[in-house]
């Protein structure tokens, strides 16, 4: 007989990203680099065993492959467990129906099988796009104190930028009495984080109900959390306090990345304590040439740096050849900025050549935007590539 687990997670990771725009041409949302080292699902995952709970499922549907060959067996993580650790969850053809998953809700929904393999108490919902560091164990004490059916972690932000999340509206125990859906007019500004822990009994109740519902968007937001407010089951808040950012879109990736430099960084990626763990690639110690001009920025193993890098950071196996300049931008792994090239408020993906005397991007300042190159592709020498705009295919100038 199988043993019982407390909590089990469920990590949707199956989104487009289509605001990543060339970043996610061929690859899933969460697998997009991220800190020099890491990938953005990493820190669901780190946060997951760090706080004891040792049983995943990750949900893909979008460009899976590079994902599911990232994850592997989940050893970095400390998943590769007999009886739980991590499992890629795809849609499936099942005897009765099968479809991709229609929506955050139908995504659970369809993989209730392998959350009742575990027979839970517990089910934590968590979004694979988030940067953070979270003790879930902790959440998980709040709700069993208060006896919710849902638990909703949930953050201050702005008041101007609440109309963009999910916003609870709580009484002042944290119980709450409204949920509004990217409110034109939001009454507070505490924005759901996309994480949630559910009794199991309760949540599967709710799936199986909205399944059943043909006018149902298959949301958590918009359908199951109104569903079991509606219908008084006890939901509280959970608020969090610390750093996190939805890395959804260029500019909070970029901004994000930044967050991890200085010498007191927004972000701490180093934190003994809280580690984050991830599949390195194999590589030689970074160097830096004599030529070298480098100010805080954030280098990984395998580069070879001989030009300026300057609040930057770079990934595994970088180039930047004699005379080059990077500034305020993100380069991926294996990516070579050749000599006199100058990038510049950028986000560079991965094997990407930028050729000799190209310019990529312009000044912050200037207010143009950043300038983003997809994978595996060229930049001519002397080519330019204006702040703003993002190219996936070759180009090699006008």
């Amino acid at each position: 007989m199988l043993r019982k687990k407390e909590c089990v997670a469920m990590l949707l990771a199956g989104g487009q990203g289509s605001r990543l725009y060339a970043l996610t041409n061929n690859i899933a949302k969460p697998a997009v680099a991220f800190g020099a080292k890491y990938r953005i699902i990493d820190f669901p995952l780190s946060n997951c065993i760090n706080s004891g709970i040792d049983t995943v499922g990750v949900l893909t549907q979008y460009e899976p492959l590079e994902l599911n060959e990232y994850i592997g067996n989940g050893q970095p993580w400390d998943l590769d467990r007999a009886y739980g650790g991590v499992h890629i969850l795809s849609p499936y053809q099942a005897k009765k129906r099968s479809s991709w998953f229609e929506g955050t809700a139908n995504a659970i929904y369809q993989n209730m099988s392998f959350m009742k393999r575990y027979d839970p108490d517990y089910v934590l919902i968590l979004s694979g796009d988030h940067i953070y560091k979270m003790d879930y164990a902790a959440m998980l004490r709040a709700h069993k104190a208060t006896g919710a059916d849902c638990t909703i972690a949930a953050i201050e932000v702005p008041m101007k930028e609440a109309s963009r999340f999910g916003i609870l509206n709580c009484n002042p125990d944290g119980s709450i009495y409204e949920f509004e859906e990217k409110p034109k007019v939001p009454k507070s500004n505490l924005a759901s984080m996309g994480i949630y822990i559910f009794t199991a009994e309760k949540l599967f109740k709710y799936l199986a109900a909205d399944d059943e519902n043909p006018e149902s968007e298959k949301d958590f937001g918009k359908n199951i959390l109104p569903a079991m407010l509606n219908a008084g089951e006890k939901m509280y808040s959970y608020r969090f306090h610390g750093y996190w950012k939805d890395v959804g879109t260029i500019s909070s990736l970029w901004e994000s990345n930044m967050d991890l430099l200085g010498e007191e960084p927004a972000f701490d990626v180093a934190d003994a304590d809280w580690k984050i763990h991830s599949r390195n690639p194999l590589a030689p110690p970074e160097y830096i040439g004599e030529t070298a001009d480098v100010e805080n920025s954030m280098i990984a193993l395998g580069c070879e740096i001989e030009g300026t890098v300057k609040h930057s950071v770079l990934a595994s196996n970088v180039v930047v050849e004699k005379g080059a300049v990077v500034k305020d931008a993100v380069v991926m792994a294996g990516t070579v900025v050749k000599a006199g090239a100058v990038v510049e408020y950028s986000i560079i993906d991965e094997n990407v050549v930028v050729g000799e005397n190209a310019k990529v991007g312009e000044s912050k300042s200037a207010g143009a935007g950043i300038a983003v190159l997809g994978r595996n592709i060229e930049i001519g020498e002397g080519a330019v590539v204006k702040g703003g705009v993002i190219l996936d295919k070759d180009y090699k100038g006008e």
